[in-house]
């Protein structure tokens, strides 16, 4: 290719060039019918099929659903500089659907599970995380370690339903290492005295380094999971909307530009710490308008750096900012 962008070279090897990959690309010929048809060898089809795409003679174009979504994804990445990015189409009819992002996310916690090494898979709670692990075929992968990144249990003792590892280690027969801690303390003094339960270090540890992290995003409003679930009262609601709360990752709360909020919430939060460890994948499984502001939010401030959505979402994402 010159430097002008124009395609270089012989013009009439360019035209059997275009020829070749005319016959490839649209005719759906092989490269021997290419050979017999321009009385060239196979080795010179081929590399004449070679040229017309160096050459940028022909350009593909995906006339199909996944090939909408695949652009998408690609925007995403640049815009908010991710690693992974993997979105699915959406239906028109039911746009907070969460199938297709489930199926999604089960396909990359799988692609994780399949490698013969070890690897470590941490997740967070939620309604999104319990829908991806139940997409999870059975399989048996006793290499493999799934850990908590934050307890599931309230304040008097009660287990909340949407902790995903236990059910996750079931399914694929790993060891698991549930988070054995609240998911709030009282106050800061007996979140310290926890944090220093040597089963709580290990968990922690673990979570720093994992191969793959899959979190939900939570909204701060009064349809927040943390509200509906009963870890965040109205009145504490109210204070965080006024101190520019955006959103909520594994009970810490973030600002419009992803900082963690300087509230007493977030000094009784129990959750291992919420950063993105060097070379490690912290993908969100987000679906819904109720939940963009927040995970707009967690992609500028680089909480994560891969995300798993619809169609729906990334192009609000991608309107936004």
């Amino acid at each position: 290719m010159a430097a002008n962008g124009k395609p270089s070279g012989d013009p009439g090897r360019l035209d059997d060039a275009a020829r070749a990959g005319w016959l490839y690309y649209v005719a759906g010929n092989t490269q021997d019918d290419i050979a017999r048809k321009l009385g060239v060898s196979r080795q010179s089809a081929q590399r004449l099929v070679s040229l017309a795409v160096s050459e940028r003679l022909i350009k593909v174009r995906l006339d199909h659903p996944i090939g909408r979504c695949m652009d998408l994804a690609q925007d995403l990445k640049q815009k908010f500089d991710l690693r992974m990015c993997e979105i699915v189409p959406s239906d028109p009819a039911a746009p907070d659907l969460l199938t297709g992002v489930a199926i999604a996310a089960a396909a990359e916690m799988e692609r994780v599970l399949k490698s013969p090494d070890e690897k470590i898979i941490a997740l967070g709670t939620g309604r999104a995380l319990k829908a991806c692990v139940e997409q999870l075929p059975q399989m048996s992968c006793p290499q493999h370690r799934i850990v908590s990144r934050l307890g599931n249990m309230m304040s008097d003792g009660s287990a909340t339903p949407y902790n995903a590892v236990i059910r996750m280690a079931d399914r694929v027969g790993a060891q698991h290492y549930p988070f054995p801690l609240p998911v709030l303390a009282r106050d800061a003094a007996e979140l310290n005295v926890l944090h220093e339960q040597e089963a709580v270090k290990n968990t922690i540890a673990l979570c720093a380094r994992a191969d793959l992290t899959l979190v939900g995003i939570g909204q701060i409003t009064e349809t927040a999971p943390m509200v509906l679930d009963g870890f965040l009262p109205l009145d504490e609601l109210g204070a965080l909307e006024k101190a520019g709360a955006a959103g909520e990752i594994t009970s810490w709360i973030y600002d419009e530009t992803g900082a963690l909020v300087d509230c007493p919430h977030n000094r009784r939060v129990a959750s291992a710490p919420l950063s993105v460890a060097q070379g490690k994948l912290m993908v969100a499984v987000a679906v819904g308008q109720a939940k963009l502001r927040a995970l707009t939010a967690a992609l500028q401030g680089g909480l994560i750096n891969g995300v798993i959505t619809n169609e729906g979402m990334a192009q609000a994402l991608l309107r936004r900012g």
